[in-house]
């Protein structure tokens, strides 16, 4: 959006910019370009002395210009005005200006002609260079990649097929050797609708956000000595706060630091402390879960039963007795208002939480039925099983079959990435199996060394944490798969015994063990900073709380449930009980 102008002109027919993707006040005429000082004169005529390089070790010029970018993302365009004319740095250049012009009004052969004059940060003489700078390592023909690409989705989008078909044979297929990359995007002209195609692409079109997020995605490609990275300050804030976070080791804290003080968390806010014992259940538990909202815990096991717990009371809502053998797995819906439960006699089951009532009985495979996950739009389903002909199926809430991935063995657990885009897949030997769900198609597959026992994706869908039987967890990167780093001090077995992430701001991996004992390690060094003695013989599954990083919940083999969380916790509930209860 072009904010006011002075009226007194503009470069190159545009308006010069401040905020990444916002035009703002035209720059004084006697500004440089790339942030490099210009002399301001004073009122009687003489030259102000320059300022000192440094601003407390930093480099003035560097801190001045994410300034202007943060008070003009703020919306301070006259404040932001003022800080480059009195300092004498510019944000960026018009020629950056109107590259991000170009890119955001969609004129593309204006944004290439630009792309196409750009040098490289090694040839670049000197700090004064008025054009676009590429960034170290940046590759001007993947650039171009993207620019065409969307070019090629808005002519997709505008139902112009024919220019579109050119862009993809003239345009694309000349600039990328992945072949896999060209038959998706070609696969998107058989598309029937806008809808359909900014489903199939994970693009939402032209008038939504994908040309800012190409600019963003350009912006990291070009050297931030010409074009600061998009809010530059608010990044660097969220680095100091996440160093925090990641230095305190009991950090308990929902909410975000604040940048006034330093943060550290109370070591007794951790929850280390047994604050219920439940043992509804007349056997093994072998799994409990919290609902997303925070406000219910499912668990399963031996019994053939499932309990609905409401939290933070405690209190049985629903106990699920449908099934005719163990039920190893339960799944809640995004929206918290079904669950379901996957069980050993070869069904699975759809419930609905508000009654208790089961609402679909699904097809019965040959084999149990291990694992379930919803899909984003909670209207479907992903069942896996040990069936070795349909492991790895979609439903949909009337049980009518949506896809089937043929070709992964039996399976024992999945995962799906909360952006949708990763679909994970263990089978009862060795590998891991990765999809992307939104194309459905087959990316690669993970060999380990030892039986694998679960699975588990990180909020951000970046990483996937893998518990071993060998006593050994990992966490991978999706993206690069490789591991970044492991977890060692529980013990394995040849029963499953699950790890998954959680905690304030998801800073530690837990997991049960053979001997009975919860762990907790810090997710980003790996060190073991609790062990706490839990079940006997072995603890089988933990669960924290999404919404209480002062909460988890413990199950084993003794056919008890755990709730863990600390004295104060104990205290307020406490209390809270006696107000709604004055007379008890």
């Amino acid at each position: 959006m072009l904010a006011d102008s002075d009226g007194s002109g503009t470069t190159n027919g545009r308006s010069r910019s401040y905020a990444n993707g916002k035009s703002s006040q035209r720059p004084p005429a006697a500004a440089t370009a790339n942030g490099t000082h210009k002399s301001i004169p004073s009122k009687n005529g003489a030259s102000k002395p320059r300022a000192p390089e440094k601003y407390r070790n930093h480099d003035r010029e560097e801190v001045t210009r994410i300034l202007i970018q943060a008070l003009s993302d703020m919306g301070y365009h006259s404040a932001a005005q003022n800080v480059s004319e009195t300092s004498g740095y510019e944000l960026e250049s018009p020629t950056v200006a109107s590259f991000r012009t170009a890119i955001l009004e969609g004129d593309w052969a204006e944004a290439e002609e630009l792309l196409d004059a750009t040098v490289s940060s090694g040839e670049v003489e000197g700090s004064h260079n008025s054009g676009l700078v590429l960034a170290t390592g940046a590759d001007r023909n993947v650039m171009k990649f993207w620019i065409r690409q969307q070019k090629y989705l808005e002519l997709l989008e505008r139902k112009e097929h024919d220019k579109a078909l050119m862009v993809l044979r003239n345009e694309l297929t000349s600039l990328y050797l992945d072949t896999r990359k060209l038959h998706f995007l070609s696969a998107l002209i058989m598309c029937q609708s806008k809808e359909e195609l900014r489903s199939k692409a994970g693009w939402d079109g032209a008038n939504g956000r994908s040309r800012q997020t190409l600019l963003s995605e350009l912006s990291k490609c070009i050297s931030p000595s010409v074009m600061l990275p998009e809010h530059r300050l608010a990044d660097l804030l969220d680095q100091v706060k996440q160093s925090q976070i990641t230095a305190c080791v009991w950090h308990s804290n929902g909410e975000a630091p604040s940048l006034y003080s330093n943060h550290a968390c109370n070591r007794l806010d951790f929850p280390t402390e047994t604050v219920f014992e439940l043992d509804d259940h007349a056997g093994e538990v072998w799994q409990v879960v919290f609902s997303h909202d925070g406000t219910k815990l499912a668990s399963c096991g031996s019994d053939k039963q499932v309990i609905i717990w409401e939290v933070p009371s405690f209190k049985i809502l629903h106990s699920l007795k449908e099934h005719e053998e163990g039920v190893g797995n339960v799944a809640w819906s995004w929206d918290d208002s079904m669950l379901v439960t996957c069980c050993r006699d070869r069904y699975a089951r759809l419930w609905d939480v508000k009654t208790g009532h089961c609402l679909r009985l699904l097809y019965r495979y040959e084999e149990p039925v291990s694992s379930c996950v919803w899909a984003p739009d909670n209207k479907s389903f992903i069942i896996g099983s040990l069936d070795k002909v349909e492991s790895l199926v979609q439903w949909d809430l009337s049980a009518e079959k949506i896809h089937d991935w043929k070709g992964p063995p039996r399976i024992e657990e999945l995962a799906l990435s909360p952006d949708g885009r990763w679909l994970v897949a263990m089978d009862c030997e060795k590998h891991i199996h990765v999809y992307n769900f939104r194309t459905r198609e087959f990316e690669y597959k993970l060999d380990l060394k030892f039986r694998l026992t679960s699975l588990s994706i990180s909020e951000n869908s970046r990483y996937l944490l893998v518990n071993q039987t060998n006593g050994y967890a990992q966490l991978v990167d999706l993206v690069f798969r490789t591991p970044v780093q492991h977890y060692t001090g529980h013990n394995g077995g040849e029963f499953v015994i699950r790890a998954s992430l959680g905690g304030a701001h998801e800073m530690f991996v837990i997991a049960g063990s053979e001997d009975g004992f919860i762990n907790i390690w810090s997710k980003t060094t790996a060190q073991c900073i609790h062990r706490l003695p839990a079940h006997s013989p072995r603890c089988n599954s933990v669960s924290w709380c999404p919404t209480n990083p002062q909460l988890f919940a413990s199950c084993g083999d003794d056919g008890k449930i755990k709730i863990w969380s600390n004295d104060t916790w104990r205290r307020n509930q406490r209390q809270q009980a006696a107000i709604r209860s004055p007379n008890a």
